[in-house]
């Protein structure tokens, strides 16, 4: 079964956090299989988003620290690398289109996640979505996602295995 990159944007810093949680609940339900996941969590006034990966529910994390890394750097970082990075991030963002994650994806992403809110990052597979979509409900949450092809998700875990 393919698996499905999710982002659920909350209006709040610590809707993301909530849904961490109902998300743990889920899977123990056996209605979802996390592979992965991390939360962004962007305060009011701060300058950048707090960003952690969420261990608690994959074990070592399937995608390890690199990805994420790599994706959040590219949504809330790169204006600040700008030069110093120069012709590598085209390389990198590169990996991401190969596994997926296009530039239309990337620039909703960065457009919707802002100070005041907070974003649960989520590679999954198995959802039983109408059950899983009731656990979520009163959480205020916009869904943004991309599916992966089976293809595309064993190019994902090489790129960026740790």
């Amino acid at each position: 079964m393919a698996a499905t990159l999710t982002v659920w944007k909350f209006p709040t810093t610590t809707g993301a956090d909530t849904a961490a949680q109902t998300l743990k609940d889920v899977q123990t339900e056996g209605l979802i299989t996390v592979h992965d996941a991390a939360v962004v969590s962007w305060p009011e006034g701060a300058k950048k988003p707090k960003t952690a990966q969420l261990h608690s529910l994959t074990g070592a994390g399937a995608l390890g620290g690199a990805f994420w890394g790599l994706l959040f750097g590219i949504l809330f970082f790169i204006p600040l690398l700008g030069a110093v990075l120069g012709a590598g991030i085209g390389a990198l963002t590169g990996s991401l289109t190969d596994v997926g994650i296009d530039d239309k994806f990337i620039d909703r992403l960065k457009s919707e996640i802002t100070p005041g809110t907070s974003a649960l990052f989520v590679l999954t597979s198995d959802a039983t979505l109408d059950r899983v979509r009731e656990h979520f409900d009163g959480q205020h949450a916009e869904l943004l996602s991309t599916n992966l092809s089976r293809e595309q998700e064993a190019a994902l875990r090489e790129v960026f295995a740790d």
